[in-house]
């Protein structure tokens, strides 16, 4: 017990960010829960043509996210480079400011959203029992976005103020039960409609108790009249966050979108059930960085520019030690995972998985740095580099697709081609903003990557050769738990002790050992 609340209590920057990270693994792996129970279950409930039209739409209607204005995102790095400040006044101003951008986007979003849930049956060449169908559920995963943008100010108040890990717990529940939402609209048979109303009704409840938190672990949290100089910094911060949004969106969405474009609706389906594993376990490193972030965006803002280098070194050799492991593992295990949860029919093969492990871990290195970036709240070279980026990307994944037929291997190699700009641009932009050489970046990176790719080439080859003598042994779930977890212990000694340099593996297990021995103390 002592050890329990010694873990739980909520002393210094670094016992907030293990509190904040702890949080946002719980509510992650509730959702993971969710998700491997549910999906199932929406491919049989829907059908094989519904189901990748569910994921169509998801993306097609966050393409319009940005119309929003994203005053949220705005807030929240407000908060976060000024958490050591006493004014709340000027933070209820701040609420208030986004409350104000929310308002002015509204009618644009409504009106944006509208026409779009009205021509896109016409995009995605719906049948014509299906045109008001697809309408009805484009049109309220618009309501949804309108309801989230408002919804989300408690929330990102307390991530902003560091105070994440207030919500433990209860959140786990409320994701639990929007599984339930969801279930509930399959099992009464309300189609792809009862669905998309599951996921407004869980916004709206999410919502409720997120403003119940911030008004019981944030006394100063109120919404006061802006003062028009308020309103302009964060309107200006809005838009270049509304940019980064759009960017975010079609890295996140565009593989989906442009695969049932120029390929097949049913494409979208194998796809994106061969992807849900890699996609969501190395999401897992996404959402910790997303809570530790707040801590290190008080560090920038006092102007500490060393302490956040060797954080942000912290950080990349985490990100690379988990993504490497969970890559060799799903790697070599994903294609078993798939035949056991639905059907071995929908992998789409070890090259595509492979290239889509590398998109995965991709992406978490580039969206750590972009939130570095955001706390520096200079955001305008981000966004812009992200847009080409993106441009580039979807050209060329549309390219590989559409003329040489290449499906999802071209898919993701345009996808990771595109990206590299920002892969190399981002480390550019943060060797500029806190004083770390590009150079000594690449020197730190050589090591991991040469790692990376051993380890990969190892379990691709095990995929390729073993796969049958794998598929027809391990017939049950719990042989698979014990095989893949034997597994990824292995992946995770050989790329600590391989990968990592002594003194960042001294760091690594300094930082564990300074939590227990916390804990134990307090």
């Amino acid at each position: 017990m002592k050890l329990i609340s010694g873990l739980l209590s909520d002393q210094g920057l670094t016992k907030k960010a293990y509190l904040n990270a702890l949080t946002v693994v719980l509510e992650y792996g509730a959702s993971l829960i969710v998700g491997f129970l549910i999906t199932p279950l929406m491919v049989a409930g829907l059908g094989n043509y519904l189901f990748g039209m569910w994921q169509i739409l998801n993306r097609l209607i966050g393409y319009i996210n940005p119309v929003s204005g994203r005053p949220g995102f705005a807030l929240k790095a407000t908060l976060a480079n000024q958490q050591a400040s006493t004014d709340y006044d000027q933070k209820r101003r701040y609420v208030g400011s986004t409350i104000f951008i929310w308002l002015i986007f509204l009618p644009l979003l409504i009106g944006i959203g509208g026409t779009v849930s009205w021509l896109v049956p016409g995009w995605v060449h719906a049948p014509t029992e299906y045109v008001w169908v697809v309408r009805a559920v484009a049109g309220l995963l618009v309501l949804n976005m309108i309801v989230n943008t408002l919804s989300s100010i408690p929330q990102v108040t307390l991530q902003g103020e560091n105070l994440g890990y207030k919500r433990m717990g209860m959140s786990v529940i409320l994701v639990l039960a929007g599984g339930c939402l969801t279930w509930l609209a399959l099992y009464f048979k309300t189609g792809i409609i009862g669905v998309a109303a599951a996921v407004v009704t869980s916004t709206i409840t999410t919502g409720l108790f997120y403003l119940w938190v911030v008004k019981s672990y944030t006394p100063w949290f109120g919404a006061a009249k802006p003062q028009l100089a308020d309103a302009r910094k964060m309107l200006g911060l809005s838009w270049w966050f509304m940019g980064w949004n759009l960017v975010t969106t079609l890295l996140l969405s565009s593989d989906v979108v442009v695969l049932g474009l120029l390929n097949s609706v049913e494409s979208v389906t194998d796809y994106s059930l061969t992807k849900y594993v890699p996609e969501t376990l190395i999401g897992v490193i996404v959402i910790i960085i997303f809570g530790i972030m707040p801590g290190l965006g008080s560090i920038i803002g006092t102007g500490d520019y060393q302490k956040a280098v060797r954080l942000r070194d912290e950080i990349n050799s985490f990100i690379w030690l988990v993504a490497t492991t969970l890559g060799a593992s799903i790697l070599i295990w994903n294609r078993v995972f798939i035949g056991l949860w639905v059907g071995a029919d929908h992998y789409s093969g070890s090259i595509p998985n492979l290239l889509v492990v590398l998109a995965a871990m991709q992406l978490a290195l580039i969206r750590s740095d972009g939130n570095i970036i955001d706390l520096t709240l200079r955001l305008s070279q981000k966004v812009l580099l992200g847009l080409l980026s993106v441009i580039i990307s979807i050209t060329a994944a549309s390219i590989m697709v559409g003329i040489f037929k290449l499906g999802v291997a071209g898919l993701c190699l345009g996808i990771i081609g595109g990206r590299l700009i920002i892969s190399v641009g981002y480390p550019m932009l943060i060797s500029r903003f806190l004083g770390d050489s590009l150079s000594s970046q690449l020197g730190r990176m050589l090591r991991p990557i040469l790692v990376t790719i051993l380890l990969f080439s190892i379990a691709v080859g095990v995929d390729n050769f073993a796969s049958n003598v794998f598929e027809s042994r391990i017939t049950g779930w719990l042989m698979f738990i014990i095989s893949a977890g034997v597994t990824g212990i292995l992946m995770l000694l050989v790329s600590f002790y391989a990968g990592l340099p002594r003194d960042q593996r001294k760091t690594m297990l300094r930082r564990i050992r300074s939590a227990a021995a916390t804990a134990e103390s307090s």
